[in-house]
Formats: C-alpha cells, structure tokens, sequence
C-alpha cells in the first residue's frame, strides 16, 4: 500500500500534572502571539482582487476541511474568476464569479462585503464571502452525516446539486446522477485544488508512505487531517475539536481563535495517528516521558517516530511525527494547518532534542 499526502500545521497544548495532590498548570510553547493570518501562506495562483476575499472567507470557518485552495479551486471551475455579465452568466441562469442561482442568492447573499452599497452576486467581494459561508455550512453538514467520501466531495456536490442529492444517494452523486454533472464537478475540483496552494500549503511538500507496522500505519492516518486548522488544546483521539485560550496561547490578531477553531494541536496530533493500539499521553512532555526509553538517533529515523524540541529551559514544547526524506508532519502553531515542512525548518534547529520509537 502506497499513499502520497501532502503538508499541515501543528504545536502544542496544556500541560496537566497532578503532583501530590495539587493541580499544576503548565503551558507548551503555542508562538502564536507574533502570528497572522494569511491562510498560512497557502493560496497562490488566483487574482489578486480575489485573494483578499478568499483568505477572508476562509478565516470566517472553523470547519477543519475549509481551505482557501478548496474555494479557489471551486470559483476557477465556476466561472474562472471571470466577473462580466457575458462570461459569468450560465445558460441556467448561475450567475457571477461563484455562479450563484437568484433563490440561492436569496439565502446566502445577505451582506454588502465589500461595503459599495449594495450586495450583488457580480461584486466579488460579496460573491466569494456568500460561497464560503455556503460552504462552511455544507462542511459542517458533510462532516456530521457519516458519508462517504470526505467533506470536501460532499460539500462540493452539496453546492453543485443542493444537498438533498447527497441526501438522497448517501454520499456524492454517482456519475448516472444529471449526466455526470455533479459527479465530475467534485473530481475536477479537489484535482485541481494543488495549482493553488502555495508555498506553506498542502502542495509545498509531499512524501511516499509505504510498507505496514505501527509507524507507517500512524503517518497515514495523521496524513488524513493535512490541512486542518491548528487549534491549541484542541483535538481528542476521536477526531479534530475546538481548544481554548490560557491567556498567553491560542490566540490570532488579539482574539482567541483556539475556541472558535475545530482542529488539532501538536500532541493531539500525535496521539490520534496511534490511538488505539498505542495509547499515547495528551501532551508533547509526557509523550516524551512515555517513549524516550526507546531513543532513536537521527541517522535511524523511520516513518511514524516522534521527533522533540524544547526551549532553553529544556521544557518539551513541541512533537511531530517523521515523514520521511528528512521531512516532518506536524501541527505547527496558532494560524497554520497540519503540513509536512523539512525538518530542519519546522521548528529552531537549535531546539531539537531528539527522537523516539513508540
């Protein structure tokens, strides 16, 4: 079995320890407090009056499956960013760059975005930001129904077909559903969505997993969340989830983000790509504490060890797993997504501490 995946962003979370009794508070490194948001850099290839709003649409979801490449990738199918009654009106009557239906409009046109005085489905301002929230809703539908196939697919054909088709067939429409239509709109849209990713987004790295065993099987799961949003103290062994701000960590552009952000934060990471059949600790410390009897030295790394760097203080701030061909897949910090980055940048080379074998 053979499966290529891509990048994604992670650090740390809280600390719990109980020591004789008292309850001691102790906070990994999140470094989000010089953070801002720009979709973690990963957008390239769209016009530049398109990419304010796209970055924007995406920052207003906290669905773990929004990506600024997934709305990109869906105006480009649209309309090819084209804003001209002649070339975005469709012979249904879609109409503007994210092809909205007048009724459709109706529901989700409702804000005047770019403030010129009217909402309109030809100002591309109010187009895109009404296409996230859309989105952002069909996201959250998707991820709650249990069907197969991903959230991004069921959204996709949720927008292209309503979403009483994806009711109806239990998951994307097959090809026999309105001639191929929705059908071929979902697979043309996620293959196209890596032409806009830009540097720090799911194209900016990829990696091979091959073979079986507890490492590899443990990087293809964590390579299943490749760009879900990092989210501090967020993220269970059952999946993504929203995390909390300690006053210090979890917060973006003087907000909390880690409360409003389903997601997952670098040991949480850690501990959903081996649970259940190795059942890490919470935290990048103690999952330090619970490996580092099997040490593994950097010349030996294999897919799946878990990879530490502390601060001068030698406290543990931060966990990824080794992808291989010297790259990590780790949860990086407040404002980025699960990634894959080169070991040697993912986090201070200085801060490296060293490597273990669950």
């Amino acid at each position: 079995m053979k499966v290529v995946i891509g990048v994604v962003a992670g650090v740390v979370g809280l600390i719990l320890l109980i020591v004789i009794g008292a309850v001691v508070l102790i906070v990994e490194n999140d470094a989000s407090a010089a953070e801002t948001a720009d979709g973690g850099g990963g957008l390239q290839g769209v016009p530049a009056e398109f990419r304010k709003w796209i970055l924007q649409a995406d920052a207003e979801c906290k669905e773990p499956a929004m990506t600024p490449a997934l709305l990109a990738a869906q105006l480009y199918q649209e309309s090819k960013f084209k804003t001209s009654v002649a070339e975005a009106t469709s012979p249904a009557g879609a109409q503007g760059p994210a092809q909205f239906m007048p009724g459709t409009w109706a529901t989700w046109g409702r804000e005047d975005a770019d403030g010129n005085g009217r909402i309109s489905p030809w100002d591309i301002g109010d187009a895109v930001i009404a296409q996230g929230r859309m989105m952002c809703s069909l996201l959250k539908s998707a991820r709650s129904s249990g069907y197969p196939g991903g959230p991004q697919a069921l959204a996709l054909a949720g927008y292209n077909a309503g979403w009483n088709a994806v009711r109806r067939f239990r998951g994307v429409p097959p090809e026999s559903f309105a001639r191929g239509e929705t059908h071929d709109y979902v697979r043309i849209i996620l293959a196209t969505m890596p032409r806009f990713e830009g540097p720090g987004g799911l194209a900016a790295a990829s990696v091979s997993v091959s073979g079986s065993g507890a490492g590899p099987d443990a990087l293809r799961r964590a390579s299943t969340e490749l760009g879900v949003k990092y989210s501090y103290g967020g993220g269970t062994p059952s999946g993504p989830s929203t995390g909390f701000c300690d006053g210090v960590n979890g917060y973006l552009n003087g907000r909390c983000d880690a409360s409003r952000t389903e997601g997952w934060d670098c040991s949480s990471l850690v501990q959903y790509a081996y649970w259940p059949s190795t059942r890490l600790p919470r935290t990048a410390a103690a999952q330090y504490g619970a490996t580092s009897n099997r040490p593994v030295a950097r010349g030996d790394l294999k897919q799946g060890d878990l990879l530490f760097w502390s601060n001068s203080t030698g406290f543990i701030y931060h966990v990824a797993l080794y992808a291989g061909d010297g790259k990590v897949l780790h949860a990086p910090r407040t404002g980025k997504r699960v990634e894959i980055a080169p070991m040697n940048t993912a986090m201070p080379s200085g801060d490296y501490l060293g490597a273990t074998r669950p």
